[in-house]
């Protein structure tokens, strides 16, 4: 490696260029744009990893289709708790995109979100009946206002017909619809968070550089050395705060930093494939995002799902994802990615989750041998007429589930995200996966309130967060007419629907 002089100051460093450290640096600059802000990745753009378009679901994640969200307890009800949780999440979202929208910052809202109902459809009798309770369950709260449901077959091929041609006409089916739903380009919308933010007066964006040691200051803050891939040159920057947002890559960060609050994180790397229809003919037919039941023991990212997608402004259909495993941290990162997050703090909780999972151990094995014509089977459960020579694999975004110690020697495997910050405050790493880019602007209040608790006050940054985000503060769980007016003023202003 090239040694180098170069040294950079700057308030606040971002690791990783994905929808995470895009919308933590939108928001920190907007509330204080006399911060500086330096952005580093690893690769040559932004968005390549997990944001990109073909690497996640898009689904926009509002909680209104994905039946993991929704388990039924064992009296036969259906518990809607955490699906409300996510469901008010998005709604930040909106917000602040629609905010950007207003203010000039991103001129059409169609480069990155369009309209697009989210379903739920299930075939055989439990499932009808869970589904059914399911609705009973949402429709009664304001939040799922407009939900649809039916177990008309003629009904659901109005909303979907590639989910019933061909299918026998005795199978139980039933099907929820909620029209407010879209789907999200969340490369494309990265792509203009970063824009954006690298035309503002004290932000940078070092593509191609990476983070290869990072410690505390001798005096305050966090000082990052940074390879130039292209040169080998290595560059210091100090940074009185940092926020590691870099996917599968943020427990190798987490432990390079040293704070005690890392040490018992390990990581379960589970990684994905599509299957991808282009074909005019099939995608200008299917206007839905439709979510089914996932298979028994499986991870909730694996939830089947056949989706609208936009990306680039191309309409195609996507299925999947059908689950595997790899040890890489990252789809172009290492296959040594596991076995280099091994320590000693973190190799018991580990060891104890590869000894009590046996049964997704089991989920994955199959899906990994899976032959094609199995997994075209899958998709033809949702799409029986479907074409096998009008589909083509495409590999997913890998997917880095938490382990993290349970403090009695063991481990446990947590899905979602989890930021993990110093006791001092000044360095932040986002962990986990799903529903991850779906609320990126609640994991960055999240990172506000843990990290800059001091500045969210009336004669700080506290009025101008109420203006990004107006409904900051209030539960749009609890005041219906708070949520009715947000999701109207978004939809208007983002092109979506509204009920």
């Amino acid at each position: 490696m090239i040694s180098s002089t170069i040294l950079r100051m700057t308030d606040v460093a971002l690791i990783g260029a994905g929808i995470m450290s895009a919308t933590v640096g939108t928001l920190l600059k907007e509330l204080d744009p006399s911060l500086t802000v330096t952005i580093f990745e690893n690769l040559d753009d932004c968005a390549l990893e997990s944001s990109g378009g073909w690497n996640n679901a898009g689904t926009g994640h509002a909680a209104n289709c994905e039946l993991n969200y929704t388990p039924e307890l064992p009296d036969g009800s259906v518990d809607i708790a955490k699906a409300l949780e996510v469901n008010v999440q998005f709604d930040l979202s909106r917000q602040l995109w629609s905010y950007l929208v207003e203010r000039g910052k991103i001129d059409d809202p169609a480069k990155f979100i369009h309209a697009c109902p989210h379903m739920s459809f299930v075939t055989g009798e439990a499932n009808r009946n869970f589904l059914r309770e399911r609705y009973r369950a949402m429709s009664a709260h304001h939040c799922y206002a407009g939900m649809q449901y039916t177990e008309d077959s003629r009904e659901i091929a109005g909303w979907a017909p590639l989910l019933m041609e061909g299918r026998a006409a005795d199978t139980p089916v039933a099907a929820t619809r909620m029209a407010t739903g879209s789907d999200v380009d969340y490369g494309a919308l990265t792509h203009l968070l970063v824009e954006q933010l690298a035309n503002q007066r004290g932000v940078s964006v070092h593509y191609g550089h990476r983070v290869v040691e990072l410690m505390r200051g001798e005096k305050e803050g966090w000082r990052i050395e940074v390879q130039n891939r292209e040169t080998g040159e290595i560059s210091v920057t100090r940074a009185k705060f940092v926020f590691i947002g870099a996917g599968g890559a943020s427990i190798e960060l987490l432990q390079k930093s040293g704070i005690p609050e890392g040490r018992l994180y390990g990581g379960f790397p589970v990684s994905g494939v599509w299957l991808r229809c282009d074909a005019d003919a099939v995608a200008q037919r299917h206007h839905a995002k439709v979510y089914g039941k996932a298979a028994h023991g499986s991870p909730p990212m694996s939830v089947p799902h056949l989706d609208t997608r936009i990306v680039g402004g191309k309409r195609s259909v996507l299925f999947g994802p059908y689950a595997g495993f790899s040890t890489r941290f990252l789809k172009q990162g290492s296959l040594l990615d596991l076995f280099r997050s091994v320590r000693p703090a973190n190799i018991f909780p580990m060891l104890d989750v590869a000894l009590h999972s046996l049964q997704l151990e089991e989920y994955l094995v199959g899906q990994i041998v899976q032959t094609p014509h199995q997994m075209f089977e899958t998709l033809q459960g949702f799409y029986p007429e479907a074409r096998q020579n009008e589909w083509t694999e495409a590999v997913a975004g890998q997917r880095v589930q938490i382990i993290k110690a349970n403090g009695r020697g063991g481990g446990e495997l947590r899905f979602g995200t989890e930021l993990v910050a110093s006791q001092d405050r000044s360095i932040v790493a986002l962990m986990g996966a799903s529903p991850g880019a779906s609320t990126a602007a609640h994991i960055a209040l999240d990172v506000l309130q843990t990290c800059f608790a001091d500045r969210l006050t009336e004669d700080a940054w506290l009025p101008r967060l109420k203006h990004i985000i107006p409904t900051y503060g209030i539960d749009l769980k609890r005041d219906a007419g708070a949520c009715r007016r947000t999701r109207a003023d978004t939809a208007a202003t983002l092109g979506l629907d509204n009920v």
